[in-house]
């Protein structure tokens, strides 16, 4: 194992187990948003490792410091020989890293239920990735009893989003003042949703209290998060070798989608097709904006375009070299 690789994959193993900690430790206090900060933490150190052992950047020519959590599941599930996540494992880290982002900066309220499913879900995945970049088993790296316990573990989706769903219309019933916390909760639920249609922003005002409308009117739960009820729970193994994955259910429709595409109905994940998202050729560029080649190419020159990756790519298809 490469050295750097080596060592962000130690402190990712050092963070999960962390968050595993905090699952189990029996109060409450500050225990969601521990569990899923160092969830995420983890990740992102893991994912890097994973990137640098393949030959992958972590870090954009002339850039301070290192890609974020976003581009690191993007390079992961798209890049060519880098690649080692699928659509349900991106899913499933773009659904965590919107809960810590939520937890870390403002409101959530995750229920315990759906806090198994995230964290659980989270260490089947961070011990599928370790075993197939660095041929690791993550119980050579911890006691096979640690992970997260739960004395009523949830097996069905539906069953969960049930419950939270009418803890939240309880929140907005008629003079209960509880408003806030009824969004607090909204919010998480609506990040799930957001992941599966490739968001990775935050729900805003306006659409929580859409949602709270919504839900004061009687509306059904999977009319109003469709791409969570498509979503189902595959469960493998008891006890230490109990393994969760949050998977799309038979039949459902799935599309690649570009950045800004809103995606209704359909699993979607927001990636990078390389012939699809890298689609003008210099000469198309030039006819787009109205530059001749030359001065287009100094103007690229200038602008220092060839060295951002999310606006330039050489592709190879067969014996031809494209830059697009």
């Amino acid at each position: 194992m490469k050295r750097e690789a080596r060592l962000l994959s130690d402190r990712a193993i050092n963070s999960i187990l962390l968050s595993i900690e905090h699952f189990n430790r029996p109060s409450d206090d500050g225990r969601v948003e521990a569990v899923l900060i160092f969830l995420d933490h983890s990740f992102e150190m893991l994912l890097k490792a994973a990137i640098i052992e393949r030959d992958g950047k972590i870090r954009e020519k002339g850039a301070p410091q290192t890609i974020g959590f976003d581009k690191c599941v993007r390079i992961a599930l798209t890049k060519g020989d880098v690649k080692f996540l699928n659509e349900d494992q991106a899913q499933t880290l773009q659904a965590l890293n919107g809960l810590r982002d939520a937890a870390q900066h403002h409101l959530v309220d995750v229920s315990e239920g759906q806090l198994y499913v995230v964290a659980q879900a989270s260490v089947t995945l961070f011990r599928d990735v370790l075993a197939e970049v660095f041929g690791i088993q993550l119980s050579e790296r911890m006691p096979e009893r640690v992970l997260p316990i739960s004395t009523s573990p949830p097996r069905d989706l539906t069953a969960l989003f049930d419950a939270d769903i009418q803890e939240v219309r309880s929140l907005l019933a008629p003079n209960s003042r509880q408003a806030i916390a009824a969004k607090a909760k909204l919010r998480g639920l609506a990040i799930m949703e957001g992941a599966v249609h490739g968001k990775n922003t935050q729900p805003s005002p306006n659409e929580l209290d859409r949602l709270a409308k919504e839900i004061r009117n009687g509306k059904a739960w999977p009319d109003m998060f469709p791409g969570v009820a498509s979503l189902a729970l595959s469960a493998e193994g008891e006890g230490s070798l109990i393994k969760l994955r949050i998977t799309k259910k038979e039949g459902v429709p799935i599309r690649v989608i570009r950045e800004g595409e809103e995606a209704q109905g359909v699993v979607a994940i927001r990636r990078i097709n390389e012939l699809d998202f890298y689609t003008l050729t210099l000469q198309n560029l030039s006819t787009h904006v109205g530059l001749g080649r030359n001065k287009l190419l100094k103007v690229i020159e200038e602008l220092k375009i060839q060295d951002d990756e999310e606006l330039f790519k050489e592709v190879i298809v067969g014996k031809v070299r494209s830059k697009l």
